[in-house]
């Protein structure tokens, strides 16, 4: 019998797992999301993610975890065995993201799918490269064992450009085969994300253009590159001059062709109109501690308009950025 708890509270969902490792991500409190026009998903809060593998079959040139993956151990089947039974007891979440590196590498990622549907979850999600999903013996066996969502990792508008980012030749092609087989099937939700970096931020829109022809693309989501480190030592980070009117074209346009959006790490502020594309928030995460150890040396919330400013969502700006930029006290402005 389902518990009396208040679905989807977030605090509760954090106390329930509460072990080394996990943090919440929501950023805005749901109830002050109420009133928004709806344009991205904001589903956050019914979802826990499990970051359930650390190894790799690409080799992206912006990788944030390349340094750690090789000491990173994934989520132990005691925390997957904690999260299955919370859901079977209090129906706490609609939906489970199973996570890498490259989750797909799991062997037994059917069963982990099967088994969180058999607890209660009505989304599986898993976070991809996509490459796999061009077998379509290996995408039907994930879409029987009960995953109908799939987060996939689009790092250019072409094979050119995605095959060069990743260092992997035919990374492109595989990862569109699947994605297209994948549009056919009933119940199936199809979310992509996009690092913008020195490499990419020029090809947003057209990235956008390339993807039109799928129909179960319901999000788009664009992550501005953040180094986990204090430096930007690869050269990856583009200003936010730079980026700002092709990721407003992008998100115009993805919007035109029914998508919702999410950005991340970039100032609301210089959204301007489109600022409420900013969505901050990650569904609660449960993965190697150590992860956290390195992704705090960021720095975020640099920002000196931060004390009056009302944004919930931005992050300001981080270490590496400033280090790099300058604050940009003239560019960036609080919100009211």
């Amino acid at each position: 019998m389902a518990s009396s708890k208040r679905p989807h509270d977030p605090l509760s969902a954090f106390q329930s797992v509460a072990a080394p490792g996990v943090r919440g991500g929501v950023t805005t409190a749901p109830g002050l999301n109420s009133d928004r026009a709806r344009v991205s998903l904001r589903d956050h809060e019914k979802y826990v993610s499990l970051t359930m593998e650390f190894r790799c079959n690409l080799k992206c040139v912006h990788c944030m975890i390349e340094d750690t993956m090789d000491r990173l151990q994934p989520a132990p089947e005691e925390a997957f065995a904690k999260v299955l039974e919370e859901q079977r007891e209090h129906k706490r979440w609609e939906g489970m993201v199973l996570t890498g590196a490259e989750i797909t590498l799991r062997r037994d990622l059917p069963d982990l799918a099967r088994r969180a549907r058999e607890a209660g979850f009505s989304r599986v999600r898993i976070q991809t490269h996509g490459v796999h999903l061009s077998r379509h013996n290996y995408a039907d066996e994930l879409l029987d064992a009960g995953v109908n969502e799939f987060f996939i990792s689009v790092t250019g508008s072409d094979s050119e450009s995605h095959d060069r980012i990743t260092q992997v030749p035919g990374a492109w092609d595989k990862m569109l085969a699947g994605m297209e087989y994948l549009d056919q099937c009933d119940d199936v939700r199809l979310l992509t994300n996009t690092v913008v970096t020195k490499l990419s931020y020029k090809m947003l829109p057209e990235l956008v253009e390339r993807l039109s022809h799928l129909k179960r693309l319901v999000q788009m989501e664009f992550w501005n590159y953040w180094p986990m480190a204090e430096t930007d030592t690869h050269d990856y980070c583009a200003s936010h001059e730079e980026i700002q009117p092709y990721l407003c074209a992008a998100i115009l346009r993805a919007r035109a062709y029914g998508r919702f959006v999410e950005v991340k790490n970039f100032p609301e502020c210089l959204l301007g109109d489109l600022g409420d594309a900013l969505v901050n928030a990650q569904p609660l995460l449960i993965i190697d501690p150590g992860f956290w150890k390195e992704f705090d040396r960021n720095g975020f919330y640099q920002c000196v308009h931060r004390e009056s400013c009302t944004s919930t969502e931005c992050l300001g700006l981080n270490t590496a950025y400033i280090e790099k930029f300058g604050n940009e006290a003239e560019k960036l402005y609080p919100l009211p």
